[in-house]
């Protein structure tokens, strides 16, 4: 196996090409472990992957993983990455159909710690979520390595995909309920959490009537909330800062309506790290997903000018800034000319 022939072999994948690459794995059957795809696991994973070209599966690509199993792929290559990648988006479930008809495993672990179930709650598609959960997944299964030192990692589905860093309020909400309705269970369940995550402003309410005191509770155990790029989490905020970093305006309005204040500062920790407001999740995701948010924020009267100490970027460790929230949106959520940038710098 060359060089030059995983090259060939990646080209044949990409333009759909089935004689070639016939021709190419016939002549070196070694090709079938070429280190393609996702986390090198093989052409298998690549051509399920349906990434070059980026569409539905075609009759050509299906016929391709068809031919490549039945000839020496091993369809659970890196612990079923052909289905992991697969599984990443709803419009590749016959690819989905076709892996797992062939003995892929719906609750295999992806690298030996990666449930395959973890693969649509990170790019938050219901539709292929619910494909693997009708198909067998256990909604429960969990990641061993958040019991190794070092690690703490989300345990099951339904904490991976609300500690993901993907933002929609409407495909987060979709996913929340196909899990619930298949039995996920999740260590977020806290009081008034789920009712922001899921868009149910009703019974948010129902809940701040029954008590008051919620809009102003804080969330020590709110270890989610990275994005944009940026480590910063939760943990010490309120259910307006949960609002913010999920992009949920609806249910940071009726907080503020009910009492909840603007400027509320998440707790710091033994360091001094912490003390964000609710505006600093907002400003910092990505493609202005906060923009909304961030607005209502502004015009109830957040403070522009509170400096603070927080988490920096997600690729260094420990990295700690000090900042106004104008200062960490520069830093975190795309670009410095887009939209909620501009609208913080024109007050």
């Amino acid at each position: 196996m060359t060089t030059e022939d995983v090259r060939k072999l990646e080209s044949a994948i990409d333009t759909n090409d089935l004689a070639r690459v016939k021709t190419l794995m016939t002549r070196d059957p070694a090709l079938h472990g070429a280190p393609l795809g996702y986390g090198e696991d093989g052409p298998l994973t690549w051509v399920a992957e349906c990434r070059v070209p980026w569409e539905t599966p075609s009759a050509a690509r299906l016929a391709m993983a068809e031919w490549m199993i039945a000839h020496g792929s091993d369809v659970h290559q890196g612990g079923d990455g052909p289905l992991m990648r697969a599984a990443l988006n709803g419009y590749r479930i016959p690819m989905m159909e076709l892996l797992v008809s062939h003995g892929a495993d719906v609750n295999a672990m992806w690298h030996g710690h990666f449930p395959i179930l973890f693969a649509p709650c990170e790019s938050l598609d219901a539709e292929a979520l619910k494909w693997l959960l009708d198909h067998g997944a256990d909604p429960n299964r969990r990641d061993p390595r958040q019991s190794a030192a070092g690690y703490s990692f989300p345990g099951t589905a339904l904490d991976y995909l609300i500690a993901s860093y993907v933002r929609s309020p409407e495909r987060l909400s979709a996913c929340i309920e196909v899990l619930l309705g298949a039995g996920g269970e999740t260590k977020y369940d806290l009081p008034g959490v789920l009712p922001v995550l899921r868009g149910q402003t009703g019974r948010l309410a129902e809940l701040i009537d029954a008590g008051a005191a919620l809009v102003s509770r804080r969330y020590p155990e709110l270890d989610c909330g990275m994005s944009g790029g940026r480590q910063l989490t939760l943990r010490g905020g309120t259910l307006l800062h949960v609002a913010a970093e999920y992009g949920n305006s609806e249910a940071a309005a009726l907080l503020l309506d009910r009492g909840a204040d603007v400027n509320a500062r998440a707790t710091f920790d033994e360091a001094g790290v912490g003390g964000q407001t609710a505006l600093f999740h907002a400003v910092t995701q990505y493609d202005d997903g906060g923009l909304a948010v961030a607005e209502l924020l502004i015009e109830r009267g957040a403070d522009l000018t509170i400096r603070t100490k927080l988490p920096g970027d997600y690729e260094r460790p420990g990295e700690i800034v000090e900042c106004t929230p104008l200062e960490y949106a520069l830093l975190f959520g795309g670009s410095s000319d887009r939209p909620t940038v501009a609208l913080l710098t024109s007050l």
